[in-house]
C-alpha cells in the first residue's frame, strides 16, 4: 500500500515543479548580451516584466529581496538593460547607450518572452527611468503589452532637476543649513551633468526626498548576498556601470519630455507614487497622468514612500501590483 501512496506523492511534487518557472539567460542583441531571469511559482500566469531605474541602474537584485511575493500571481521577468548590471560590457561603446537602443532592446526581449511563454501581451512595471521606457515602449507597441504600471516614473527630466533644485533650496533654508545652500550653490542651476545630478540626489536624499521610510541596506545586502541575489564583487561593476550610462545618457535625456512625446496611450495605464518623492517629482508625474489620453488611468500613493516605493514599502507595493493589473471581472 506504501508504494503507491509514494509513487502519487512524487508524481504530485513532479507536476508542482513543472508548474513552476525559473530560469536565467542572456540574449544576444546587437553587440551585447541582455541578462534575463525569469521567475514564476505558476508558468501560465500572466507575465511581468520590470524595467529597472538608472539609466543603468540595475535593481534586480533588489527587486527580488523586497518584492519576490509578485512571483506568486506572476511569472516575473526581470531584465539588466544594456550597460547595466549583468548585462554591463566594460568594453562596449557608451555611445550606443541612446533611447532608440534601449527601445530596440526592449522589443527584442518582450518578443523573446511572449514566443517562449506563448503570450500575446504582457504587462510592463517599470521604476523611474524605466517608467519612462515603458511609456514610449507602449506608445509604439500597444499591441504587445496588456497594460502598464509606473512607478515614480520619470516623464520630463529638465523639469525634475528644476524641482529638484526647489526642493533642496527650500529645505536647506527652512533648516538653516548653510552646507547644503553651499553644495546647491557649487551644483549650479539645471540643466546639470550627470555628476551634477549625483550630487543633487545625496542632498535631495538628506531631506528625505530620496527614501522616507529607509531600509536597513546592511541586512540587504546581507540577506541578498546570501540567497544569491547578487555576489559581493559583482556590486562594484553595478556601481560603475550606473555612472557610465547616467554619463552616457545625459545629454539625450535632457531633451526628455513626456508631455509632449507621449500624450496619449491604447493601453491601461496606472502610476505608484510615494508622497514624499522630490527625486523624480512625484506631483510631476502625477500631474502627467492627469492630462494623458488614456483607456483606463489610475494612480495610488504611498503615504509612507519617497522614490523608492518598491523597496519602501514592499507589502503594499506587491498588493498594489496584483490589484492594478488584475483582469476585469467579467
Amino acid at each position: 500500500m506504501r508504494w503507491p501512496l509514494l509513487l502519487s506523492c512524487l508524481l504530485a511534487c513532479g507536476n508542482a515543479r513543472a508548474l513552476e518557472i525559473d530560469r536565467s539567460e542572456r540574449l544576444p542583441v546587437d553587440g551585447a548580451e541582455l541578462y534575463l531571469l525569469t521567475r514564476g511559482a505558476h508558468a501560465d500566469a500572466p507575465v511581468l516584466l520590470w524595467l529597472h531605474g538608472g539609466p543603468g541602474g540595475a535593481e534586480t537584485p533588489l527587486f527580488r529581496l523586497y518584492d519576490a511575493e509578485l512571483e506568486q500571481r506572476f511569472v516575473v521577468a526581470y531584465w539588466d538593460q544594456r550597460g547595466a548590471g549583468r548585462s554591463y560590457d566594460s568594453g562596449a561603446d557608451p555611445n550606443a547607450l541612446t533611447i532608440a537602443r534601449h527601445l530596440a532592446d526592449l522589443d527584442t526581449v518582450v518578443d523573446h518572452l511572449r514566443a517562449s511563454l506563448g503570450r500575446e501581451k504582457i504587462a510592463l512595471v517599470g521604476h523611474s527611468w524605466g517608467g519612462a521606457l515603458g511609456l514610449l515602449y507602449a506608445q509604439g507597441h500597444p499591441e504587445k503589452v496588456v497594460a502598464l504600471v509606473g512607478v515614480a516614473p520619470l516623464v520630463s527630466e529638465l523639469v525634475r532637476q528644476r524641482a529638484q533644485r526647489e526642493f533642496v533650496a527650500g529645505e536647506a533654508r527652512t533648516h538653516g543649513d548653510a552646507d547644503a545652500e553651499a553644495d546647491l550653490a557649487r551644483i549650479g542651476e539645471p540643466p546639470w551633468s550627470a555628476e551634477q545630478e549625483l550630487a543633487a540626489q545625496t542632498l535631495v536624499d538628506r531631506y528625505g526626498g530620496y527614501f522616507h521610510e529607509r531600509p536597513s541596506f546592511t541586512w540587504a545586502a546581507l540577506r541578498g548576498m546570501a540567497y544569491g541575489y547578487a555576489a559581493p564583487w559583482e556590486i562594484p561593476g553595478f556601481i560603475r556601470a550606473n555612472n557610465v550610462s547616467l554619463e552616457a545618457m545625459n545629454r539625450e535625456l535632457l531633451g526628455l519630455d513626456l508631455f509632449a512625446a507621449v500624450p496619449s496611450l491604447t493601453v491601461p495605464v496606472s502610476f505608484l507614487l510615494g508622497r514624499y518623492d522630490r527625486q523624480v517629482d512625484a506631483r510631476v508625474a502625477a500631474s502627467y497622468l492627469e492630462r494623458l489620453d488614456a483607456p483606463a488611468k489610475r494612480v495610488v500613493w504611498f503615504e509612507q514612500s519617497a522614490h523608492n516605493v518598491p523597496f519602501e514599502e514592499p507589502e503594499k507595493f506587491s498588493a498594489a501590483v496584483v490589484e492594478v493589473l488584475a483582469p476585469p471581472a467579467n
